[in-house]
């Protein structure tokens, strides 16, 4: 967003935190407007949401954001941190020619949608060595840098996967903040900016009656997966 600051317009983030509840059901968690990020930035995002009461936290799906794992991990240990794979996918299209995306996406789909760890380990190594690998070696390294947070989700089927591998649901949020936000140029300050993101934060919010399809079955792994600390959830 454009925010009037100390005289001059400048480029400010917004970062939002999108909870999912036990029973479905969605909630934002936090709204922070930030010149620059890092690993002190989301420390203390972190530890803001701790001391408003957030008292645990499953599994984090995160896209990449440099230090923003560890940040988790310090503040709550025991999360589970997953790579968004859409936002994988979307860094490692980066490199090809548009000529080549539409063949090569079927070649990544082998690796996150294998049966286990070690299928898609495998299919990752088969990949690298193939011809779509030593065209574009980078993509491989991308994927291994991730591996740790991309193997999480192979402990689960297909459709619970669906839920935990991807982001869509704060992408989705961040579009109709991108709509409204879109004519009105700069605001004049930080508060000014809060004011309209929360007003159409509060209305996205009554759309969210109802959990996802998946949730039923995925809430019976998520039980079985972490016991008490989710149903005390």
């Amino acid at each position: 967003m454009k925010i009037r600051d100390e005289g001059f317009v400048r480029n400010k983030a917004v970062y939002i935190a999108l909870g999912i509840r036990p029973d479905g059901t969605r909630e934002i968690l936090g709204l922070w407007i930030e010149q620059t990020e890092g690993a002190k930035f989301w420390l203390r995002v972190m530890n803001e949401l701790k001391t408003r009461g957030l008292a645990d936290i499953l599994i984090a799906v995160v896209d990449g954001l440099k230090g923003f794992p560890d940040a988790i991990t310090a503040v709550f240990p025991q999360t589970i941190v997953q790579t968004c794979i859409v936002h994988l996918i979307r860094n490692s299209l980066e490199f090809v020619s548009w000529k080549d995306r539409k063949t090569l996406v079927p070649a990544l789909r082998a690796i996150y949608r294998a049966k286990d760890a070690d299928a898609g380990a495998k299919a990752l190594d088969d990949f690298e060595k193939g011809p779509w690998g030593q065209r574009y070696p980078a993509i491989a390294q991308i994927w291994r840098r991730q591996w740790a947070q991309v193997v999480p989700f192979f402990a689960f089927p297909e459709n619970v996967r669906r839920i935990i591998y991807t982001t869509n649901a704060i992408e989705a949020l961040n579009s109709k903040l991108r709509r409204a936000i879109r004519a009105r140029g700069h605001f004049p300050n930080d508060d000014a900016a809060t004011k309209l993101l929360y007003l159409v934060l509060n209305r996205a919010a009554e759309d969210w009656k109802r959990p996802p399809r998946e949730w039923c079955e995925a809430k019976t792994q998520f039980a079985v997966m972490f016991g008490e600390r989710f149903v005390n959830g």
